[in-house]
């Protein structure tokens, strides 16, 4: 996945916006002034999503580009290296989970 790809899908989701409040390398991702997504532009390209802790450790365990979340509460984010080995199809329900929680909405995500 690329940052065009990638960008466009957050800023695709109900009610996002996009700032760099934390410097030019990092493009943030919120909804209802709360973040769902934080993207790494320095270096490999990475995304750090929140996800429901039970379904972080799981997938740390599925894949190896997923670890606990960079400079976040390791219980509720995880950040994904964007390095080809986990399919877009799965990062794309993974920012939907994120941005569901952010919105207090649930969502299923398919095992």
């Amino acid at each position: 996945m690329d940052i065009v790809t990638l960008r466009e899908y957050c800023i695709s989701k109900k009610g996002a916006t996009e700032s760099f409040p934390f410097g030019e390398d990092t493009l943030v991702f919120k909804v209802n002034e709360k973040i769902f997504a934080l993207v790494n532009l320095d270096g490999d390209l990475s995304i750090n999503l929140k996800c429901d802790p039970g379904l972080a450790i799981e997938l740390r365990e599925r894949f190896s580009a997923v670890t606990p979340g960079y400079h976040m509460n390791k219980k509720h984010w995880n950040t994904v290296m964007l390095n080809g080995s986990v399919p877009d199809k799965e990062v794309f329900s993974w920012i939907d989970h994120s941005h569901d929680l952010i919105t207090g909405k649930k969502l299923i995500l398919e095992q």
